[in-house]
């Protein structure tokens, strides 16, 4: 009989009963008599050490749910406002005031695309303007942002402020014209 050829590693043999049980057709007709007699002897069979349960000989699958120590060690999940606020509230201000000038923008959260700008570094304003970082200044870039948003067809937005940010002084001017100008603040 010819020799039997397999793919199987070299620890597991093939014999030629196992050969010849493949060409026999089978005598009856339950679904275990189809498959071919095997001998297969535990010397044979080896476990890699990454299979090895470990200490206490508990295998930890990669399909459990977490347990609270777990979720407590590991806190980069995002709490459920993280993941929404970008939702409810997809327009966001941002303000931001140099020594030379004031920079004003509102970006959708989702898309990252900005929607409007305003800056008195602006060719425009730059020139017309006596003072880049005063009241008034502050007064014509909520003005204009707030023309601008609306022109984008933006009429809500929301403003975080930063941690231990007061709105007060220029950055509360900035808001209170913004409000004026027909623009709701959600929070």
């Amino acid at each position: 009989m010819a020799a039997c050829i397999s793919s199987a590693p070299s620890s597991f043999l093939l014999t030629s009963d196992f050969c010849r049980a493949r060409v026999e057709k089978p005598t009856s007709l339950s679904s275990f008599s189809s498959f071919p007699q095997m001998k297969i002897s535990i010397d044979s069979i080896r476990i890699p050490s990454s299979v090895m349960p470990r200490e206490g000989g508990i295998i930890q699958a990669a399909w459990t749910r977490r347990s609270r120590g777990e979720a407590a060690k590991r806190p980069n999940r995002k709490s459920w406002k993280q993941r929404t606020d970008m939702f409810m509230r997809p327009f966001l201000l941002n303000v931001f005031f140099s020594k030379r000038y004031i920079h004003a923008k509102v970006v959708h959260r989702g898309t990252s695309k900005v929607i409007s700008v305003a800056s008195t570094n602006a060719k425009d304003l730059r020139n017309t303007l006596p003072s880049l970082i005063d009241h008034n200044a502050c007064r014509i870039v909520g003005r204009l942002i707030a023309e601008r948003s609306m022109e984008a067809d933006v009429f809500a937005m929301s403003y975080e402020p930063k941690k231990n940010e007061r709105i007060e002084g220029k950055l509360g001017i900035v808001l209170d014209t913004i409000k004026e100008n027909g623009i709701i603040f959600v929070n």
